[in-house]
């Protein structure tokens, strides 16, 4: 038996770990995890597996001792956010599980979403936002608006084809002392921002009027998406001649958060050796992928 850091002693062959989601084909996530591990010198295995709503319960029934986590996207975060017993305050703000660590006292849900967006924008330069825009109103969003409170955002616009679809948005956050206000896509002004997020499916449809408008004031632009690029906004930015940054970034810093937790039990605690391994995830994102 092991003893790791933060997990008190586990199974000597508790080395499995698999993202999971609908689709799922498309995910880099392997490779990220893989290449983290090489550099830790753990013989971990992390595979894939497409998993719904419907399915995840008995999937997750059948886990046995020889797994060690799970990542998590869509549409999986509410059910395992469900599935948890206990969740880090990330998760709890937002509703949001995208990574489960199953320790032996019970499954522990973290949401790395919101520090991989705190991260992907450092690396801008980006450490502290007045005013921002969120463009979607969706699960994403929620972790998007708690990354811009850790950043002391005061204001933050919603863009959203729905205004019902802001009130969770809102309620949230007053939680955090911010003010949001609801804007639409038809707008033809949008008031200035340092930042713009964009939280919408890579192949949403956006009018090159719509998107034009957003680039005009939006600072720069984190489009959450990197399976389908260019996206209709960050097409906008570049005729603007902005700044627009795909979600490989929110992926790749998500990700060695959840490796943090798998092999330390906590997404604050550094690994050994994280610079190499920050280093070796950069590299595999690089490479050709399959899919």
């Amino acid at each position: 038996m092991r003893r790791t850091p933060g997990l008190g002693v586990l199974s000597p062959h508790a080395t499995r770990l698999e993202v999971w989601g609908d689709p799922i084909a498309h995910s880099r996530s392997p490779q990220l995890h893989a290449a983290a591990y090489a550099v830790l010198g753990l013989d971990w295995s992390y595979g894939l597996r497409r998993v719904d709503e419907a399915s995840f319960a008995g999937e997750f029934a059948d886990l046995d001792d020889s797994w060690r986590g799970l990542s998590l996207t869509m549409p999986l975060k509410g059910v395992a956010f469900a599935a948890a017993s206990a969740r880090d305050r990330r998760a709890e703000l937002t509703g949001a599980v995208n990574t489960l660590l199953l320790d032996p006292a019970g499954p522990r849900g973290f949401n790395t979403d919101v520090g991989g967006i705190v991260r992907a924008l450092a690396d801008d330069g980006i450490t502290t936002v007045e005013r921002a825009r969120i463009v979607g109103a969706g699960a994403t969003a929620t972790s998007a608006l708690v990354a811009l409170s850790e950043l002391g955002v005061d204001e933050v616009d919603v863009v959203a084809r729905r205004p019902e679809a802001v009130t969770a948005l809102t309620e949230l956050g007053r939680r955090l002392g911010i003010a949001v206000r609801t804007t639409s896509f038809t707008a033809s002004d949008h008031g200035a921002v340092e930042l713009t997020i964009a939280t919408l499916p890579g192949d949403a449809p956006v009018t090159d009027a719509a998107a034009d408008a957003l680039a005009h004031s939006g600072g720069l632009l984190l489009d959450v998406v990197y399976g389908h690029w260019p996206t209709a906004l960050s097409a906008a930015w570049d005729r603007a001649d902005r700044v627009a940054r795909s979600g490989l970034g929110m992926l790749l810093h998500q990700a060695l958060l959840q490796v943090r937790i798998f092999r330390n039990g906590d997404p604050d605690a550094p690994l050994a050796n994280e610079a190499e391994s920050l280093g070796a995830m950069r590299r595999a994102l690089e490479e050709p992928t399959t899919a």
